[in-house]
């Protein structure tokens, strides 16, 4: 059956020409008719010539296909169907049919790179992904500071990261690296990449970029690379292929090690793996990710590619800031999308630095470099305190651009407890004693989970309870040295809680377990944490002997008045005072701060405890605890408890021979009213019977902590006493107004009690800072 566009053809023929080729003389409609009828065919042969992407939105008027696969590519012309991968990018029917027909000559390269995307992703391996991660030409840009245009590489050029971080216009990337002309920049940049910034181009886009080699692949292998942003297809990103499930399994459990990466840091969960503080889930966006880049909730598929490319950046070189010029050359896909990569990439590492994950602690970041761009500049800020909390957050806005190398010893876990007298403890007997302590506090849960019991009670009043039923009901009777041991485990507690117990929460003294917290080794700071506290502060503007009276914050701006009557003014002020002054009151607030957050402030304990480092002419421990790093002292008595129940042994390497011990719960009284030769001689006392079979030596130096009396610290760390909860330390860490900001461990619900608590407190704050 012959088509309409053919019978108009043939009525046309004879309406022009006689059997003789005479012309044939015609009234004015049949003029008029003949008129319409070659209007017609000229539209007939324009559609046949052009053909608009049938992609609704789509703004490209005349697709030229990008594949040039087939031997009858329509390249700009004619084909019976465009498909669209991004408004700038299409190929035609005829390049389509090269490589899904079975019988073209492209269906065997197809079908190899489905094997291998099939076999390493989860994503459809369509043709429209395959001319995606295989067909599209890459963009590269100039690296000359002047230049910046972006250039289309042709097909046949794979972009590397060394490719990328050299390239200039006109460089030749076959054989050599030589420019054609000095003029090759002032070629005009093609018309497409404009478009890319546009909002709605990312709209567009039919896949996600798919980053490859990816420097993130190597701490990814557990996860199909298309659910974290990395294609399928590169070797890098090859899923365990060959190995037993067992192996798999195991390699899923454990992290894995990257040249360059501390086994410490680790930025990623692993499939399965439990809680584990400061890492994030490569293949899911947190809520402060979707609250700040909204546009990715739907797929978030190029988030997760350039956040878990930069996390990997950083983890591998953390001593180094990480500056978007570092990034730009390992960002690989194929397409215009590189372009937008390119652009977002910033952002996302701003909000990445800004957040505290990148570009934090002790950085070398020059004057005139800055971590954040210029619009975050316009800030002063006032920081209360220079402890870690204080000194954390005045680095990060220091290197913000906001005006305002250490070793470690992994510990060992081995403890002997030595006896007054001498003994070493038979280590089966501090086994035993060590699990009936801890069956004491799965109890102690156990009571907790009970919604019916609304009161809360002191710790040390509920373990004493229930050791007291056990003794009852199961008849066992303890020794007098696995009572003494018993001991021991508690003056532990009152060491971590830094308290004694009848003051601590029963049914929220851990509230922060219920938090991811720190996996891996512990470790000792060999050089002291004076190593890290000085590096924070240099080159920071620190004021001493400038103790704070008064922050009002009434007026357009915060005024802070100090002890000899100065006023300072800034636009926001971060308080990072230990708790008990802040209970104490010892700064005057204007207004008085809100009272939901006094009940807080005054529900946490200012827990104490007292340390004293011993340097010695020579390590007379050596030959009695036998390399361990530390040892503990069995109590002669419950009145004796927490009175250097452990020694540290502080400088393992054995330069130096210095002891360090603790005082904790109630016998931080008993020392309260000593001087400090007095608690020496207590010491010394213990020490001697402890190593009573040898001559132990005076020390030539010694040291008594007071942060007890200390009139601007007086207390060690915070604890939730009883009748309140963890909770108030989020209630605490709450900013007022947007002007009055809160640091400390006291702020940190997830880790109080720590310094690395303090610290990360007080990078939150300044991100916080950064973003009003």
């Amino acid at each position: 059956m012959s088509t309409g566009r053919v019978r108009t053809k043939k009525k046309s023929s004879s309406l022009d020409q006689s059997p003789d080729n005479l012309p044939l003389r015609s009234s004015g409609r049949q003029v008029k008719k003949k008129a319409a009828e070659a209007a017609e065919d000229d539209d007939d042969a324009s559609e046949k010539k052009y053909r608009k992407c049938e992609k609704a939105g789509c703004t490209a008027t005349c697709p030229v296909c990008f594949a040039s696969a087939a031997e009858r590519c329509a390249k700009n012309g004619y084909t019976s169907r465009w498909y669209h991968l991004s408004c700038g990018e299409h190929f035609c029917n005829e390049c389509f049919d090269h490589y899904y027909r079975s019988h073209k000559d492209g269906y065997e390269k197809y079908t190899a790179w489905k094997r291998i995307w099939t076999s390493n992703g989860k994503s459809e391996p369509s043709p429209k992904a395959f001319m995606a991660d295989q067909q599209l030409p890459y963009w590269v840009q100039c690296t000359k500071p002047e230049c910046g245009k972006w250039r289309q590489l042709t097909k046949e050029i794979q972009l590397t990261s060394q490719i990328a971080k050299t390239y200039r216009c006109g460089m030749k990337l076959n054989n050599s690296t030589k420019i054609e002309g000095s003029d090759q920049c002032s070629m005009p940049e093609d018309l497409r990449v404009a478009e890319v910034s546009d909002h709605w181009w990312y709209s567009m886009l039919i896949l996600p970029p798919l980053l490859k080699d990816s420097v993130a692949a190597p701490l990814l292998s557990a996860y199909y690379p298309d659910c974290v942003g990395m294609s399928p297809s590169c070797t890098s990103t090859n899923r365990l292929l060959g190995e037993s499930n067992a192996v798999k399994l195991e390699h899923i459990k454990s992290a894995p090690n990257v040249a360059g990466m501390n086994r410490y840091f680790q930025p990623f969960y692993q499939p399965n793996e439990c809680g584990k503080a400061l890492c994030v889930r490569p293949d899911v966006m947190e809520l402060d990710e979707l609250y700040e880049f909204p546009e990715y909730s739907r797929d978030p598929t190029m988030y997760l590619a350039l956040r878990n490319l930069i996390l990997s950046l950083w983890y591998t070189n953390c001593k180094e800031a990480l500056t978007p010029h570092r990034c730009t050359h390992r960002i690989i896909v194929r397409g215009l999308v590189r372009i937008r990569c390119v652009q977002e990439m910033e952002r996302i590492l701003y909000f990445m630095a800004r957040k505290g994950l990148i570009n934090t602690g002790i950085l070398s970041v020059s004057p005139d470099q800055h971590l954040l761009p210029k619009e975050y500049h316009n800030k002063s800020v006032i920081i209360v305190g220079a402890g870690p909390a204080g000194l954390a957050a005045a680095r990060q806005l220091h290197n913000f651009g906001i005006k305002l190398g250490i070793k470690m010893h992994k510990l060992g876990e081995r403890c002997d407890l030595i006896q007054e007298g001498g003994r070493i403890t038979d280590p089966t007997i501090d086994k035993r004693m060590d699990f009936h302590f801890n069956a004491i506090l799965d109890v102690v849960s156990e009571w907790r989970k009970d919604k019916t019991q609304q009161q809360d009670v002191p710790l040390g009043e509920k373990i004493q309870e229930i050791y007291k039923a056990f003794i009852q009901e199961s008849g066992i009777q303890f020794s007098d040295l696995e009572e003494k041991v018993l001991q021991f485990h508690l003056s532990n507690l009152e060491y971590a809680c830094g308290s004694d117990l009848h003051q601590v929460s029963a049914r929220s003294w851990d509230h922060n377990e219920f938090f991811a917290q720190f996996a891996g080794d512990h470790t000792l700071l060999t050089p002291g944490y004076s190593t890290i506290i000085d590096k924070l502060a240099e080159g920071v503007d620190i004021r001493l002997k400038l103790p704070v009276h008064s922050i009002d914050y009434s007026g357009e701006e915060v005024q802070v008045t100090t002890a000899d009557g100065t006023v300072w003014t800034a636009q926001k002020v971060l308080v990072t005072v230990p708790l008990a002054l802040l209970q104490k009151n010892a700064i005057q607030f204007n207004p008085p701060l809100p009272e939901r957050k006094m009940k807080a402030i005054n529900s946490l304990g200012a827990g104490v405890i007292e340390k004293v480092a011993l340097q010695f002419p020579y390590r007379f421990w050596d030959s009695k605890i036998q390399g361990a790093d530390f040892f503990g002292h069995v109590p002669p008595s419950s009145s004796k408890r927490g009175l250097f129940s452990v020694f540290y042994d502080m400088d393992p390497q054995g330069k130096y021979s210095v002891l360090m011990s603790v005082v904790t719960g109630d016998a931080v009284t008993t020392i309260k009213n000593l001087d400090d030769k007095q608690v020496l001689q207590l010491c010394m006392t213990v020490l001697r019977e402890l190593f009573k079979e040898q001559e132990v030596p005076d020390p030539v130096k010694y040291f008594v902590t007071r942060w007890n009396k200390d009139p601007w610290i007086q207390m060690a760390y915070s604890f939730v006493k009883t009748g309140g909860s963890g909770e108030a330390y989020d209630v605490i860490a709450e900013d007022i107004q947007g002007t009055i900001f809160f640091a400390g461990e006291a702020t940190n619900r997830h880790f109080p009690q720590t310094v690395t608590g303090a610290y990360l407190s007080g990078v939150r704050e300044a991100s916080k800072i950064a973003a009003f």
